[in-house]
């Protein structure tokens, strides 16, 4: 990979992609609206990344993040597990036959974007440097972004030719705090497009607070119960939720099925 791409491409290049994705079918009139946003396009263009004529595979697999960096997490003291789940996904799909064949991106909740779409080698750890959990939980706002990110992404791949596969891991410890545009309702649309295709995985850990229902906000965004992880609060607990989802991360880029799940 030469560079990333996100700077190069022509100012809305990101709406012109959903706009393809909504012509060939990838994505519902109801979806396409829920992207309709003023700002979304530059947002989402932030992370498409690696250009199409630098990736060599002949099929895709792009792995996307979303960690929590609300201040909750600091709070709770679980700063560092979160660091450490997110380079342990990392490191297992760097290990795996089909290395070359992901690209991985990164955005914290809060739209912060630490990488866009790069090749493993290029992926950033999380540390003391880049990550500083300390705002607020816009979580509908910032899935709409980074699903749109996946869906912009993915026709950029197919409209060269490029068989893609897709799996999303959102990450919070409360419910949506912050959310000016997007709720549930708009964050379901997306999800159900792209379950529709059948080459997408759509995953959410909840990290528990004591209060919050993860299981009903995820289920209410769209998300299968199968592809829901609940750890407890606790450093070892969320490392795991971390672990489960990597096994799953490499097993859908080596061409497992998607009907599978985390089985918890």
């Amino acid at each position: 990979m030469s560079k990333h791409d996100d700077d190069d491409r022509p100012a809305g290049t990101a709406k012109k992609l959903l706009d393809d994705a909504h012509k060939a079918g990838a994505l519902s009139a109801t979806g396409r609206a829920a992207l309709d946003v003023v700002d979304l396009g530059a947002q989402i263009q932030a992370g498409l990344g690696v250009a199409v004529d630098d990736v060599a595979a002949s099929e895709v697999v792009l792995v996307s993040m979303m960690p929590d960096d609300s201040q909750s997490i600091a709070m709770a003291r679980n700063t560092q597990a979160v660091r450490d789940g997110h380079n342990l996904v990392l490191e297992a799909l760097r290990r795996s036959r089909q290395a070359g064949e992901v690209f991985a991106h990164c955005r914290y909740l809060n739209g912060q974007v630490l990488y866009p779409y790069v090749a493993l080698d290029a992926a950033v750890a999380m540390d003391a440097h880049n990550y500083d959990p300390r705002h607020g939980t816009p979580l509908y706002d910032q899935t709409v972004v980074l699903l749109g990110t996946v869906i912009a992404k993915s026709a950029e791949l197919a409209q060269a030719g490029v068989p893609v596969r897709t799996v999303t891991l959102l990450i919070t410890d409360g419910g949506d705090y912050g959310s000016v545009r997007a709720g549930p309702r708009e964050v379901r649309a997306l999800v159900a497009d792209m379950l529709a295709q059948e080459n997408h995985v759509i995953a959410a850990m909840g990290i528990h607070d004591g209060t919050t229902d993860f299981c009903k906000v995820f289920r209410d965004m769209g998300i299968p119960d199968r592809w829901i992880l609940t750890p407890r609060d606790s450093p070892t607990e969320i490392r795991k939720a971390f672990q489960v989802f990597s096994q799953s991360a490499v097993a859908v880029s080596g061409g497992a099925a998607f009907v599978g799940g985390f089985g918890n």
